[in-house]
Protein backbone atom coordinates (compact mmCIF):
# COMPACT_ATOMS: atom_id res chain seq x y z
CA UNK A 1 0.00 0.00 0.00
CA UNK A 2 1.43 3.36 -0.66
CA UNK A 3 2.03 6.29 1.46
CA UNK A 4 0.59 9.63 1.29
CA UNK A 5 3.92 11.78 -0.49
CA UNK A 6 3.87 15.35 0.54
CA UNK A 7 6.17 17.32 -2.09
CA UNK A 8 6.91 20.42 -3.36
CA UNK A 9 5.47 21.72 -6.68
CA UNK A 10 5.19 25.14 -9.35
CA UNK A 11 1.80 25.82 -9.95
CA UNK A 12 0.92 29.43 -11.41
CA UNK A 13 4.72 30.53 -10.36
CA UNK A 14 4.29 29.63 -7.14
CA UNK A 15 6.18 27.02 -4.74
CA UNK A 16 3.01 25.22 -3.08
CA UNK A 17 3.14 21.40 -1.62
CA UNK A 18 0.73 18.65 -3.47
CA UNK A 19 -0.05 15.43 -1.89
CA UNK A 20 0.52 12.15 -3.89
CA UNK A 21 1.67 8.83 -3.15
CA UNK A 22 4.74 6.95 -2.48
CA UNK A 23 5.62 3.29 -2.80
CA UNK A 24 7.46 2.56 0.88
CA UNK A 25 10.45 1.28 -2.06
CA UNK A 26 11.16 4.89 -2.99
CA UNK A 27 10.36 6.14 0.69
CA UNK A 28 13.11 4.02 1.52
CA UNK A 29 15.58 4.41 -1.81
CA UNK A 30 15.88 0.98 -2.00
CA UNK A 31 14.83 0.31 -5.78
CA UNK A 32 13.89 -2.97 -6.51
CA UNK A 33 15.76 -4.44 -3.43
CA UNK A 34 13.33 -7.41 -1.66
CA UNK A 35 12.19 -6.18 1.81
CA UNK A 36 14.23 -8.77 3.49
CA UNK A 37 17.75 -7.60 2.40
CA UNK A 38 16.77 -3.99 4.27
CA UNK A 39 18.55 -3.18 7.73
CA UNK A 40 16.54 -0.54 9.83
CA UNK A 41 18.92 0.89 11.72
CA UNK A 42 17.05 3.34 14.58
CA UNK A 43 18.46 6.53 16.02
CA UNK A 44 21.95 6.40 14.00
CA UNK A 45 23.79 8.33 11.91
CA UNK A 46 23.79 8.59 8.35
CA UNK A 47 27.30 7.92 7.54
CA UNK A 48 27.49 9.21 3.69
CA UNK A 49 26.54 12.94 4.92
CA UNK A 50 29.46 13.19 7.60
CA UNK A 51 31.85 13.94 4.68
CA UNK A 52 30.03 17.23 4.77
CA UNK A 53 30.81 18.09 8.06
CA UNK A 54 33.83 18.83 10.51
CA UNK A 55 31.58 18.15 13.52
CA UNK A 56 30.01 14.49 14.13
CA UNK A 57 26.68 14.56 11.94
CA UNK A 58 23.78 14.19 14.74
CA UNK A 59 21.84 10.65 14.46
CA UNK A 60 18.42 10.64 13.19
CA UNK A 61 15.28 8.62 14.10
CA UNK A 62 16.24 5.89 11.10
CA UNK A 63 18.89 4.84 8.88
CA UNK A 64 18.01 2.07 5.77
CA UNK A 65 20.87 0.07 4.96
CA UNK A 66 21.20 -3.13 2.98
CA UNK A 67 22.42 -5.85 4.85
CA UNK A 68 25.51 -5.75 3.18
CA UNK A 69 25.61 -2.31 4.87
CA UNK A 70 25.16 -0.01 1.96
CA UNK A 71 23.55 3.11 2.92
CA UNK A 72 20.08 4.00 1.26
CA UNK A 73 18.48 6.47 3.21
CA UNK A 74 17.86 8.94 6.21
CA UNK A 75 14.50 8.95 7.90
CA UNK A 76 13.04 11.15 10.65
CA UNK A 77 9.83 9.02 12.05
CA UNK A 78 7.12 11.75 13.85
CA UNK A 79 4.12 9.52 15.25
CA UNK A 80 1.28 12.24 15.99
CA UNK A 81 -1.97 12.45 16.88
CA UNK A 82 -5.67 13.63 14.74
CA UNK A 83 -6.71 15.81 15.79
CA UNK A 84 -4.96 18.23 17.83
CA UNK A 85 -6.42 20.69 20.29
CA UNK A 86 -6.24 23.28 17.85
CA UNK A 87 -8.41 21.71 15.22
CA UNK A 88 -10.70 19.08 17.19
CA UNK A 89 -13.74 21.31 17.91
CA UNK A 90 -13.76 21.90 13.97
CA UNK A 91 -15.55 20.06 11.19
CA UNK A 92 -13.70 16.34 10.59
CA UNK A 93 -12.58 17.40 7.23
CA UNK A 94 -10.44 20.26 8.94
CA UNK A 95 -8.60 18.26 11.45
CA UNK A 96 -5.00 18.33 11.36
CA UNK A 97 -2.15 16.90 13.74
CA UNK A 98 0.23 18.96 15.46
CA UNK A 99 4.59 18.57 14.42
CA UNK A 100 7.28 19.31 16.64
CA UNK A 101 10.57 19.27 14.72
CA UNK A 102 13.99 18.66 16.31
CA UNK A 103 16.95 20.64 15.13
CA UNK A 104 18.69 17.51 13.91
CA UNK A 105 15.67 17.15 11.12
CA UNK A 106 16.45 20.77 9.67
CA UNK A 107 20.62 19.62 9.47
CA UNK A 108 19.26 16.87 7.62
CA UNK A 109 16.85 18.73 5.41
CA UNK A 110 20.02 20.90 4.83
CA UNK A 111 22.39 17.93 4.16
CA UNK A 112 20.40 16.44 1.97
CA UNK A 113 19.62 19.47 0.02
CA UNK A 114 23.11 19.36 -0.63
CA UNK A 115 23.96 15.95 -1.28
CA UNK A 116 21.23 15.82 -4.16
CA UNK A 117 23.02 18.79 -6.02
CA UNK A 118 26.47 18.53 -4.74
CA UNK A 119 27.62 18.40 -8.66
CA UNK A 120 26.49 21.95 -9.03
CA UNK A 121 28.08 23.99 -6.56
CA UNK A 122 29.01 26.64 -8.71
CA UNK A 123 25.33 27.68 -9.90
CA UNK A 124 24.29 26.94 -6.16
CA UNK A 125 26.98 29.53 -5.08
CA UNK A 126 25.67 31.88 -7.36
CA UNK A 127 22.40 31.60 -6.19
CA UNK A 128 22.82 32.92 -2.77
CA UNK A 129 25.71 34.69 -3.30
CA UNK A 130 23.98 38.43 -3.09
CA UNK A 131 22.29 37.10 -0.04
CA UNK A 132 24.65 36.10 2.00
CA UNK A 133 28.16 37.59 1.15
CA UNK A 134 27.39 40.48 2.42
CA UNK A 135 26.37 39.51 5.88
CA UNK A 136 28.49 41.06 8.83
CA UNK A 137 27.20 38.40 11.79
CA UNK A 138 24.78 35.31 11.18
CA UNK A 139 24.23 35.45 14.73
CA UNK A 140 23.25 39.13 14.66
CA UNK A 141 19.66 39.50 15.63
CA UNK A 142 18.22 42.39 13.62
CA UNK A 143 20.80 41.99 10.74
CA UNK A 144 19.47 38.30 10.27
CA UNK A 145 15.72 39.63 10.97
CA UNK A 146 16.18 42.31 8.71
CA UNK A 147 17.96 39.69 5.73
CA UNK A 148 15.16 37.25 6.29
CA UNK A 149 12.94 38.14 2.88
CA UNK A 150 16.31 38.05 0.69
CA UNK A 151 17.35 34.66 2.24
CA UNK A 152 13.95 33.35 1.54
CA UNK A 153 13.95 34.01 -1.67
CA UNK A 154 17.23 32.62 -2.53
CA UNK A 155 16.01 29.38 -0.98
CA UNK A 156 12.67 29.42 -2.95
CA UNK A 157 14.93 30.41 -6.14
CA UNK A 158 17.34 27.02 -5.29
CA UNK A 159 13.90 24.69 -4.64
CA UNK A 160 12.34 26.07 -8.10
CA UNK A 161 15.42 24.81 -9.80
CA UNK A 162 16.23 21.89 -8.40
CA UNK A 163 12.81 20.68 -7.59
CA UNK A 164 13.41 17.35 -9.11
CA UNK A 165 16.02 16.60 -6.41
CA UNK A 166 13.84 16.38 -3.97
CA UNK A 167 13.47 13.56 -1.64
CA UNK A 168 11.68 11.73 1.41
CA UNK A 169 12.79 13.03 4.76
CA UNK A 170 9.55 12.29 7.35
CA UNK A 171 7.56 9.21 8.05
CA UNK A 172 4.77 11.62 9.92
CA UNK A 173 2.45 8.35 11.15
CA UNK A 174 -0.68 8.95 11.67
CA UNK A 175 -3.17 7.47 14.42
CA UNK A 176 -6.68 8.81 14.91
CA UNK A 177 -8.70 9.06 18.01
CA UNK A 178 -12.64 9.90 17.99
CA UNK A 179 -12.19 13.73 18.92
CA UNK A 180 -9.80 14.65 22.10
CA UNK A 181 -11.02 10.93 23.48
CA UNK A 182 -8.33 8.76 23.70
CA UNK A 183 -10.49 6.06 21.48
CA UNK A 184 -9.59 4.74 17.97
CA UNK A 185 -11.91 5.78 15.36
CA UNK A 186 -12.51 3.32 12.79
CA UNK A 187 -10.20 4.28 10.49
CA UNK A 188 -7.50 5.31 12.51
CA UNK A 189 -3.68 4.79 10.90
CA UNK A 190 -1.91 6.11 7.93
CA UNK A 191 1.56 7.64 6.71
CA UNK A 192 2.30 11.13 5.65
CA UNK A 193 5.75 11.07 4.11
CA UNK A 194 7.76 14.79 3.35
CA UNK A 195 9.99 15.48 0.95
CA UNK A 196 13.23 17.63 2.42
CA UNK A 197 11.67 20.36 -0.15
CA UNK A 198 8.30 20.17 1.40
CA UNK A 199 9.19 20.04 4.62
CA UNK A 200 11.20 22.66 4.58
CA UNK A 201 7.97 24.90 3.32
CA UNK A 202 7.13 24.70 7.23
CA UNK A 203 9.50 27.14 8.33
CA UNK A 204 10.52 28.52 5.26
CA UNK A 205 7.00 30.13 4.54
CA UNK A 206 6.15 31.51 8.54
CA UNK A 207 9.71 33.11 8.28
CA UNK A 208 8.06 35.60 5.66
CA UNK A 209 6.08 36.61 9.12
CA UNK A 210 8.87 39.24 9.57
CA UNK A 211 9.16 40.64 12.94
CA UNK A 212 11.99 42.76 14.55
CA UNK A 213 13.38 39.89 16.41
CA UNK A 214 13.71 36.25 14.63
CA UNK A 215 11.66 33.47 15.27
CA UNK A 216 11.92 30.18 15.29
CA UNK A 217 11.12 29.53 11.29
CA UNK A 218 13.42 32.64 10.39
CA UNK A 219 16.42 30.77 12.59
CA UNK A 220 15.70 27.73 10.32
CA UNK A 221 15.45 29.45 7.25
CA UNK A 222 18.84 31.62 7.90
CA UNK A 223 19.94 28.37 8.73
CA UNK A 224 19.35 26.15 6.18
CA UNK A 225 20.48 29.43 3.63
CA UNK A 226 23.99 29.43 5.39
CA UNK A 227 24.64 25.43 5.26
CA UNK A 228 23.78 26.00 1.42
CA UNK A 229 25.94 28.44 0.59
CA UNK A 230 28.76 27.93 2.84
CA UNK A 231 28.48 23.99 1.58
CA UNK A 232 28.84 25.61 -1.87
CA UNK A 233 32.08 26.88 -1.19
CA UNK A 234 33.74 25.05 0.46
CA UNK A 235 31.74 21.27 0.62
CA UNK A 236 32.55 20.91 3.79
CA UNK A 237 31.33 22.82 7.55
CA UNK A 238 31.26 23.32 11.03
CA UNK A 239 27.39 22.04 11.22
CA UNK A 240 27.59 21.86 15.40
CA UNK A 241 28.80 25.64 15.38
CA UNK A 242 25.45 27.16 13.25
CA UNK A 243 23.01 25.06 14.64
CA UNK A 244 24.75 26.13 17.61
CA UNK A 245 25.90 29.84 17.91
CA UNK A 246 22.76 30.52 15.46
CA UNK A 247 20.29 30.37 18.52
CA UNK A 248 19.14 33.91 19.20
CA UNK A 249 18.48 33.27 23.31
CA UNK A 250 16.28 30.21 22.10
CA UNK A 251 16.53 26.70 22.62
CA UNK A 252 18.50 24.94 20.35
CA UNK A 253 17.20 21.40 20.83
CA UNK A 254 14.03 22.57 19.55
CA UNK A 255 13.50 23.85 16.12
CA UNK A 256 9.84 25.05 15.70
CA UNK A 257 6.43 23.72 16.12
CA UNK A 258 3.59 23.72 13.68
CA UNK A 259 -0.19 23.57 15.21
CA UNK A 260 -3.03 20.90 13.36
CA UNK A 261 -4.57 23.97 11.73
CA UNK A 262 -1.85 25.12 10.36
CA UNK A 263 -0.63 21.81 9.53
CA UNK A 264 -3.85 21.25 7.29
CA UNK A 265 -2.97 23.66 5.06
CA UNK A 266 0.09 21.66 3.93
CA UNK A 267 -1.86 18.44 3.85
CA UNK A 268 -4.94 18.19 1.19
CA UNK A 269 -5.17 14.11 1.11
CA UNK A 270 -8.60 12.90 1.58
CA UNK A 271 -6.94 10.27 3.39
CA UNK A 272 -6.48 12.72 6.18
CA UNK A 273 -10.33 12.61 6.95
CA UNK A 274 -10.34 8.86 6.13
CA UNK A 275 -6.69 6.55 7.00
CA UNK A 276 -6.05 3.98 4.95
CA UNK A 277 -5.80 1.48 8.18
CA UNK A 278 -8.59 0.28 10.29
CA UNK A 279 -8.33 -0.05 14.25
CA UNK A 280 -8.82 -3.44 14.34
CA UNK A 281 -5.10 -3.55 11.83
CA UNK A 282 -3.05 -3.14 14.81
CA UNK A 283 -3.98 -6.76 15.91
CA UNK A 284 -2.36 -7.97 13.36
CA UNK A 285 1.19 -6.20 13.81
CA UNK A 286 1.58 -6.15 17.21
CA UNK A 287 0.10 -9.79 18.97
CA UNK A 288 -1.56 -9.41 22.24
CA UNK A 289 1.37 -10.12 24.64
CA UNK A 290 3.26 -7.58 23.56
CA UNK A 291 0.01 -5.12 23.65
CA UNK A 292 0.67 -6.12 27.42
CA UNK A 293 4.21 -4.73 27.85
CA UNK A 294 3.16 -1.43 26.71
CA UNK A 295 2.95 1.71 28.97
CA UNK A 296 0.63 3.68 29.16
CA UNK A 297 2.24 7.03 30.35
CA UNK A 298 2.70 7.89 26.28
CA UNK A 299 -0.24 8.75 25.02
CA UNK A 300 -0.20 6.18 21.99
CA UNK A 301 0.71 3.26 24.16
CA UNK A 302 -2.39 4.49 26.44
CA UNK A 303 -4.76 4.50 23.61
CA UNK A 304 -3.33 0.90 22.13
CA UNK A 305 -3.71 -0.03 26.01
CA UNK A 306 -6.75 0.73 27.08
CA UNK A 307 -9.05 0.94 23.58
CA UNK A 308 -7.28 -1.87 20.48
CA UNK A 309 -6.84 -4.94 23.28
CA UNK A 310 -9.85 -7.45 22.78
Amino acid sequence: MPAIYNKLIVKDGNLCVEATEISLNDVFRCGATPLCELSFNFESRYEPYQQYSFDAVDGIDLVVKHTDKRFFAPLEVKLTVLPDMTTCNKPENLWGCEMVVRSATTSYCALGMFDSIKKDVVNVRDIFEEACANIGSWVNDYEMSAKTPLLSSCINEFQKQYLKKQKPLIMQTIWKTQGQSPLLAENAFDIVVWSDYAFSRLFIDNALEVGITMSRPMRASARLARCLWELSKSRKIRLAEIYRQMAFGKQTDKEFAISGQRWRSYVSSNRITKPALCKDVINEIISPNYLAMLKPERRFDQTLFFTARK
